[in-house]
């Protein structure tokens, strides 16, 4: 393990332990009727706040607005993401936000199965309609080696999807849309998809086997 490596690992560690503290601070806050216990539960958050300003060198007023915002039981978010491959090319599109191409997807809505949620996304940032048809994988994204690492527990539902109809559109959080060959993949949104992800998953689609996990 090069001194590089052994830096980002101990990095997502303090970070796994923030996200944690924060999860026991929120949940602290929902139950606790005591004033002094409540100051406590939010000093904690606090903390967790600095440390993922320190790790993720975010800045720390950005990360307590994020922390503030959540109320009720702390549960993982989940995001969804739709493989579509043609031959040996994927579709990507290219974020705004970053100038880098993902798998289309994002956040799924209250409301919306996890298919429905996906296809919704296809359509909105590509242009294309799509019907999810398997289950690719359910991961955990902090043994994903995504960067930046996320201050929230964040699942990953990644689905092989086929096209039925629509045309390549951009849409206001992307600005390109495009099929790449797996082997030769555009520079990658690493915080939504990495080429290990791309090129296992399509490995999955194409030879079957069960859905990969954790």
């Amino acid at each position: 393990m090069t001194d590089k490596d052994h830096a980002q690992q101990t990095e997502h560690r303090w970070l796994g332990w923030a996200v944690r503290l924060q999860a026991l601070a929120q949940d602290g806050l929902l139950y606790a009727a005591n004033p002094f216990d409540r100051d406590r539960y939010q000093a904690v958050s606090r903390i967790a706040a600095e440390i993922i300003h320190e790790a993720a060198d975010t800045p720390l007023e950005h990360i307590e607005g994020l922390f503030s915002a959540q109320a009720g039981y702390a549960t993982p978010k989940v995001d969804v993401r739709g493989l579509v491959f043609r031959d040996e090319q994927v579709l990507l599109v290219q974020e705004l936000s970053d100038g880098l191409w993902t798998a289309p997807g994002g956040w799924a809505d209250p409301g919306d199965t996890p298919s429905r949620a996906v296809e919704r996304e296809i359509w909105e940032e590509s242009g294309y309609v799509a019907r999810a048809v398997r289950l690719l994988a359910l991961y955990d994204r902090a043994t994903q080696g995504h960067e930046p690492p996320h201050p929230f527990s964040v699942f990953k539902l990644f689905f092989l999807c086929e096209l039925t109809g629509g045309a390549p559109a951009v849409s206001s959080e992307t600005s390109g849309v495009n099929f790449f060959p797996v082997e030769a993949l555009p520079p990658l949104s690493l915080g939504r998809v990495t080429a290990r992800q791309i090129r296992h998953l399509y490995t999955l689609a194409r030879n079957g086997g069960p859905t990969d996990f954790d």
